[in-house]
């Protein structure tokens, strides 16, 4: 009958210096006792659930820990005392490390002496047998060739590099799904409660309105039979015409479905991984969050600001930590080869900035130059975590390194010039003739190229188009050339006065 949290398993890492809080199920009345390393608590069972806290314990390892009622003993084993962050967001966060740049080759020697484990919340979107059945079967691993291979590539750099630097094990929790907007990561009350983001819901309502759960099944199933012999169709399509266009896979196959009917099987779905995922492990004791998602809100950009902060609001309390970490990744640059330039990741980007600048207590790992073109999830996951590290390492460690890419601060119009005062701006270089990206536009708000020059900490800007400037920007496009940098080797932080608010 006693069953701690699936997340408690052989190989776990267990947040150093914090209360560390262990739950699960058992028999009512009875009282269960956690033990490590001489460290124990306890707690009565009440309606089939108890929870304790642990006493704060420093790095170390490796540990054995028992947990029992009295009558039945759990033990696990090769427990480490280090470091613990959730990895959330979507595919970018997902992509596995056997994927990644370089990713077979550090396979290859990976070993348990890099000092990063991984716990890897398992993907299930609806509570049936299979979701019981997969959780019982979940465990943190070690790393090694063949245990390591569909660890987030992401998670991964960050956390070599953190243990690396730490001289601690460092856990991370993979949280994530592939094609997931942030929605789907909130509770119903959180979408319901803003005006701005009860699309979301009222939307997913409309579509699940009068069909019973049996109706919603056939419909999810009827889907997911389409969906694998369409993908059958299309490797095919591919075999034969290796650069054939979506139109053309479509053509040839018939429509592709994604993400399939909205209904309480579907992964996709408001409120759902939020469920099914996020909320079986918490409140896992962490350091903080390590976030990388937008991709799939740019169909609702405007109100991404407001979407974003209620989900980092609703984390943190549920972890009742209300300053935990939360470091998140600003959106690189990309655009399908063949779509005009919509715009909206430059808004997604704008929304994640004003997160960053208005929420205490979050870092921004600033990754404009590691995107690609036509290719939505780039494979060169080391800058992407490594800027992340940098980020904890100052937010979360308080270690002297430069972590920031140089950002706007203020804009002045005078002289029919603009100059932008940046902060982080040590160093500003532009790789290459001249920068790219700046831009100047008058009263009538149309965007012109516009030359830059540095001086000092400042850039000055000028448009021969563009004789009396009232708004500037840089990078405003879903993709483009990224060239500026500062002496950490960090891209400028795009920006539109236009858009956005900032002194002048």
């Amino acid at each position: 009958m006693l069953k701690p949290a699936s997340i408690f398993s052989n190989d776990m890492v267990l947040q150093r210096d914090k209360n560390i809080t262990v739950w699960g199920k058992g028999e009512d009345g009875r009282t269960v006792t956690a033990s490590i390393n001489a460290n124990s608590a306890s707690a009565k069972v009440k309606d089939g659930k108890w929870e304790l806290t642990l006493a704060p314990m420093s790095a170390g390892g490796d540990y054995e820990m028992t947990v029992t009622d009295g009558t039945d003993t759990v033990t696990f084993y090769r427990v480490a005392v280090g470091e613990v962050w959730l990895c959330g967001g979507q595919s970018n966060m997902e992509l596995e490390l056997q994927n990644a740049k370089d990713g077979q080759e550090i396979l290859k020697d990976l070993s348990p002496e890099c000092n990063v484990r991984f716990y890897y919340t398992q993907k299930n979107g609806y509570k049936d047998d299979k979701f019981w059945h997969d959780e019982e079967n979940s465990a943190w691993s070690q790393a090694g060739p063949e245990d390591s291979r569909a660890w987030s590539a992401v998670g991964f750099h960050f956390g070599v590099k953190l243990a690396r630097e730490l001289g601690v094990t460092v856990g991370l929790i993979g949280c994530n799904w592939g094609g997931t907007s942030a929605s789907a990561w909130v509770d119903r009350a959180t979408l319901e409660a803003d005006s701005r983001i009860r699309s979301y819901i009222d939307e997913y309502d409309e579509k699940v309105a009068g069909k019973s759960i049996e109706q919603q099944t056939k419909e999810y199933r009827d889907y997911e039979e389409y969906d694998r012999k369409w993908h059958e169709k299309e490797q095919e399509v591919y075999k034969n015409e290796p650069g054939a266009s979506w139109d053309r896979v479509q053509e040839l196959c018939g429509k592709n479905l994604w993400p399939g009917p909205m209904c309480e099987l579907n992964p996709f779905r408001p409120t759902g991984l939020y469920d099914t995922m996020l909320m079986r492990v918490c409140p896992y004791t962490l350091r903080g969050f390590l976030y990388y998602q937008g991709e799939s809100d740019d169909h609702k950009p405007d109100s991404y600001y407001e979407l974003f902060t209620a989900l980092i609001k609703l984390w943190r309390t549920n972890w009742g930590d209300d300053d935990l970490p939360f470091i998140m990744t600003q959106l690189p640059m990309f655009k399908y080869a063949h779509d005009p330039d919509y715009k909206h990741w430059a808004k997604i980007r704008s929304a994640q900035m004003r997160a960053y600048r208005t929420v205490k207590n979050t870092g921004m790992a600033v990754i404009l130059d590691c995107g690609e073109l036509d290719n939505i999830h780039p494979t060169d996951k080391k800058p992407v975590g490594e800027r992340l590290c940098l980020q904890a390492e100052k937010l979360a460690y308080g270690m002297n390194v430069k972590a920031d890419g140089a950002m706007l601060e203020r804009v002045s119009f005078e002289n029919n010039k603009a100059v932008l005062t940046l902060k982080n701006a040590e160093g500003l270089e532009f790789r290459g003739e001249k920068a790219a990206g700046f831009e100047l536009a008058g009263e009538d708000g149309e965007f012109k190229p516009a030359d830059a020059v540095i001086e000092g900490g400042k850039v000055v800007l000028t448009s021969a188009e563009v004789r009396e400037p009232k708004y500037a920007s840089y990078c405003w496009t879903n993709y483009g050339e990224v060239n500026v940098y500062n002496d950490a080797g960090i891209p400028l932080a795009p920006f539109n006065t236009k858009e956005e608010n900032y002194k002048r």
